[in-house]
């Protein structure tokens, strides 16, 4: 899974200032009223605070889809997903394949729990929702260009782990390499990997693909529960043994779940 971290980007927006011209009496106005607002409480126009609860919160519910429809069901998500990407600023296509990830996965295996947001938040670490380093995600859930790893030959602090597909799925014929939106190392997807987005193939630079795969991994790894602190821990630490780790993905989901970028 996740072998290298990859700290999220924050950005500050600040509004410009209007002036018009005017006499100099209203410019002495408006110096004297900028002086007193350093005098007075004025309201806060900071975001609201982003919870700390784990498991993270569940989000706006994504809807009941037919999950066996042809083609790629994600795409019902359409509608659920525009505002959530307006607040958040998940791509669309992005937010279509972890709602309907989860919702394969309630219909499917109900007792597992998992929110959407808890897959928004490891996908937001790893990859940046398919979008790391300039990659894009294609309508049909394919990220490009492809997201690699580093090498994983057990420098700069990660874990080694000699070539076990021959290169055929990491493009590496020497170590492995973490693959794809949700970093999957080839031995892990040969095991957990399922199509999602309808084409009949697994691929783990699919968003769709690798978003249901995710899940399924996550909900193994929970002994089937993330609906408690243990289990989801358990889980998120399966995917990446880092406490700090499970911190990131638990505060990029708890901001989702309130509809706030992070």
């Amino acid at each position: 899974m996740r072998v290298e971290g990859r700290d999220a980007a924050r950005r500050e927006s600040r509004r410009p200032i209007s002036w018009k011209n005017g006499l100099v009496a209203s410019t002495v106005a408006i110096a004297s009223s900028v002086l007193l607002a350093g005098c007075i409480d004025l309201p806060s126009l900071s975001r609201p605070d982003i919870p700390e609860g784990i498991p993270p919160g569940a989000g706006v519910p994504q809807p009941y889809i037919d999950i066996n429809a042809p083609g790629r069901t994600a795409t019902k998500m359409h509608d659920w997903a525009v505002p959530i990407s307006e607040s958040t600023g998940i791509p669309i296509i992005s937010l279509q394949a972890y709602g309907n990830a989860a919702e394969i996965q309630r219909q499917q295996h109900p007792e597992c729990g998992i929110a959407w947001t808890t897959l928004a938040g490891i996908a937001g670490v790893e990859s940046k929702h398919g979008r790391y380093r300039g990659s894009e995600v294609a309508d049909n859930g394919d990220v490009s260009p492809p997201i690699r790893g580093a090498k994983l030959d057990g420098t700069r602090g990660n874990m080694e782990i000699r070539d076990t597909d021959g290169g055929e799925l990491d493009g590496d014929p020497t170590h492995d390499r973490a693959m794809g939106p949700f970093q999957f190392i080839p031995e892990t997807w040969k095991r957990y990997g399922v199509d999602a987005n309808g084409d009949g193939v697994p691929d783990p630079d699919n968003i769709d693909d690798a978003a249901l795969s995710a899940a399924r991994y996550l909900c193994v790894s929970a002994g089937n529960d993330m609906t408690n602190p243990e289990g989801w821990e358990k889980a998120v630490r399966t995917y990446n043994n880092s406490m700090a780790y499970v911190l990131d993905v638990r505060d990029h989901a708890n901001a989702y779940s309130i509809n706030v970028r992070f």
